[in-house]
């Protein structure tokens, strides 16, 4: 039910833009950003930093969109997302004791220090490619192929380095650890 409230934004993006076009889109984006962090408030009492840094940007660069009638804006919104999330990442390094991915998945899975800094340097290394292939899409291709890029492109890289990961993974994971994680 989470990944479905985490992409709703996302989608209903989509299907905005292939009826309406591009401004109605940006505009369903904010609407849909708003009430999904509405409903985490509603469900949870708390609502993520992710969903609220990504409204806070939806409703910038979403904004300036709509205001300035210009979509270039809404375009930048993925490269500034990812770029971002690639400095939590990076800064997460240096603060406290585990970094980021340790600390999302510390709890499931036990691997020697150095790995949890290969892993945590990974994720930035993606968000920030990720940042460079929308900008690279943006400015060579058409809206079109952008608004597919950001839904289809965005996520199957998304899952790409995702099955990188546990490929890569698996050789630390031991056989007690793979039984806990069954149960």
């Amino acid at each position: 039910m989470k990944v479905l409230v985490d992409f709703f934004p996302i989608l209903l993006f989509f299907i905005a833009y292939k009826i309406y076009g591009i401004y109605t889109a940006t505009a369903v984006a904010i609407i849909a950003s708003v009430l999904q962090v509405g409903y985490f408030w509603f469900k949870n009492k708390k609502v993520e930093n992710m969903h609220l840094i990504t409204l806070a940007i939806i409703v910038v660069f979403g904004g300036a969109t709509l205001i300035l009638e210009d979509e270039l804006f809404i375009k930048w919104k993925p490269t500034v997302v990812n770029w971002l999330f690639a400095a939590v990442f990076l800064g997460s390094q240096f603060i406290g004791k585990k970094n980021i991915v340790q600390r999302m998945m510390g709890a499931v899975i036990t691997l020697p220090p150095v790995i949890w800094v290969k892993l945590n340097y990974a994720w930035v290394l993606f968000f920030i490619a990720s940042g460079v292939a929308n900008l690279y899409v943006m400015y060579n291709f058409d809206t079109d192929t952008w608004v597919n890029f950001k839904l289809f492109g965005m996520m199957g890289l998304t899952f790409a380095f995702i099955i990188l990961q546990g490929i890569f993974l698996m050789r630390y994971i031991k056989p007690e650890q793979a039984k806990e994680g069954d149960s």
